[in-house]
């Protein structure tokens, strides 16, 4: 006994030195966690995961309707507010399949219309309840005591909803939002600078080689979409941050002052844009080397023999397909002589053939992983994207709502991928582009190009982003690394003042020389005209 107190202590003893002779280590740190649910949660629990095993305190924010935030966790304590967040799975799901019967309707303008007033009706209403909920949490003095009294060392938040940010702000503390998506656009779009003339707006499906008419209209949604934030985001929060942070403070410039940005995105299969010092890259970081699949599952994969498998997923959003598309993609597997594992909610497809396993869930990464995958047929979710190129498998996708189009697309543009419309989708479209990626070896080839892409890096992207996490806490924040640029007007930002005062000096320049010209003109005309009234009178 009396020798384990002293090893106890002498191990004590050894942490402690460290910790006062390595600047560059963390001794449990307390982070905040304001995540946002669903699939963005996925990726937030890495990182939670990770920070905890490096030992950081954490504490997440949930609500009482959270689905995939669990209350209890080995990883974290939970601060569940005492409001509904009032999205929770049902609501979020009936949403998006809403989506996908007005896109099935077809590709009429009123139908792409319906599409986008449905979609901003929704992101309204979503921002009226945020704003309320973050009303009532700063009017909960207790709870607010509670996150003050914790004495936080950062905050670390998705900001596709701005709680998070304007409850770091008011607690003063150091942010760094884990981003792809802010509540008003692409993250890099509030923090680089982002020519229009090279960088295209997520969605509109062009690449960074424009012709003319596609870069007008590339401003010209970009236009819009400025003007939807203007109208349909900021006026639901200017009254929270005038009342709680501060009438100086801005809406947009809470996202601009965050210390990290930690960027789900590689180069890889991102096109080339400007970015900036605080913006670390870390697409693919919940990419891991596959584990071996459960037994049941890897038998019916062995099954499969020299035809290999092939493995659907549609996410976590759409719950159940159409009756009639899940019959015809059912139909299209029936005739392929690869094994198939589906996971599919809902009614059993009635054309459903002897080769597809159905599943509730798969463990998605560990069958990407795995030597007999030959395709994975995906809607597009950046998780879902990043595991297929980490693992080389190539991708037949059939997008379905939100950001999953501009994934595929730039899947598609280099080669790796084929993207099926689902307007247009039936058994034989959907089985033809089933043997097209098959058969032609250039999509596993270029897939497998990009894998050793992005796995050729001298840090892994996860081990980066808790670098940074850990160097924002050890120096209470990053100033150093942000612009300041967004303290600016616009027209300083812009240089619209600068143009506008050389324009004005230049002007008056040759205001001046042309008064000066005509000055001489005048002296020299009246001299000729003196010494010809001189020469007559002589």
């Amino acid at each position: 006994m009396a020798l384990q107190k002293i090893m106890k202590m002498h191990s004590l003893w050894v942490l402690i030195i460290l910790c006062l002779l390595c600047p560059t280590m963390i001794c449990g740190g307390k982070i905040l966690v304001v995540p946002l649910d669903g699939s963005h949660w996925v990726n937030m629990k890495v990182i939670v995961e990770a920070l905890h095993s490096r030992g950081h305190q954490i504490s997440v924010v949930r609500y009482p309707d959270s689905w995939y935030i669990k209350e209890t966790s080995p990883f974290y304590a939970s601060i569940t507010l005492e409001m509904d967040s009032g999205f929770d799975e049902d609501f979020i799901t009936a949403f998006a399949s809403k989506l996908l019967e007005i896109q099935r309707e077809g590709r009429s303008a009123w139908a792409r219309f319906k599409l986008e007033m449905e979609q901003a009706s929704i992101a309204s209403e979503m921002h009226v309840h945020t704003s309320k909920m973050i009303e009532r949490l700063f009017e909960n003095k207790k709870q607010i005591q509670s996150l003050q009294e914790a004495k936080y060392d950062l905050v670390l938040t998705d900001p596709v909803l701005p709680v998070g940010v304007i409850i770091a702000h008011y607690l003063r503390l150091p942010i760094a939002l884990n981003v792809r998506w802010t509540s008003h656009g692409e993250g890099h779009f509030a923090i680089a600078p982002s020519p229009l003339s090279y960088v295209p707006l997520p969605g509109i499906g062009f690449s960074d080689k424009m012709s003319f008419l596609e870069r007008v209209l590339n401003v010209i949604v970009f236009g819009l979409a400025e003007i939807h934030t203007t109208l349909n985001v900021l006026p639901h929060y200017d009254g929270i941050i005038k009342k709680y942070l501060g009438p100086e403070i801005d809406y947009l410039s809470l996202f601009q002052a965050a210390d990290l940005w930690l960027m789900r995105v590689d180069f890889v299969f991102e096109f080339p844009r400007p970015t900036m010092p605080n913006v670390i890259y870390m697409g693919g970081f919940q990419c891991k080397p596959a584990k071996p699949l459960p037994e049941d599952l890897e038998e019916f994969v062995q099954s499969s023999g020299e035809h290999g498998v092939i493995i659907m997923s549609l996410g976590t959003l759409i719950a159940k397909l159409p009756h009639d598309l899940a019959d015809a993609i059912a139909s299209a597997f029936a005739r392929v002589p690869q094994k198939v594992i589906w996971r599919h909610k809902g009614d059993k497809p009635a054309t459903l053939g002897n080769n597809t396993l159905l599943v509730d869930w798969m463990p998605q990464n560990d069958l990407l992983g795995h030597p007999k995958i030959k395709l994975f047929v995906a809607h597009g979710g950046t998780n879902g994207i990043y595991e297929a190129m980490y693992h080389g498998v190539p991708i037949l996708g059939v997008p379905l709502i939100f950001d999953q189009h501009d994934n595929l697309f730039k899947i598609e543009s280099r080669g790796a991928g084929k993207v099926i419309d689902i307007f247009t989708m039936n058994e034989d479209i959907f089985y033809q582009g089933i043997q097209e990626v098959l058969n032609e070896p250039s999509y596993r080839m270029n897939m497998q190009r990009l894998s050793r892409l992005h796995r050729d890096t001298p840090i892994k992207p996860l081990d980066s982003a808790l670098f940074w996490i850990e160097f924002v806490m050890r120096h209470k924040g990053a100033a150093h690394l942000r612009t300041e640029s967004y303290k600016l007007p616009w027209y300083s930002y812009h240089s619209v003042d600068v143009i506008f005062f050389l324009l004005t000096v230049a002007l008056l320049m040759l205001l001046c020389f042309t008064v000066l010209i005509w000055s001489c003109y005048k002296t020299c005309l009246k001299r000729k005209v003196k010494s010809t009234s001189k020469g007559k009178t002589e």
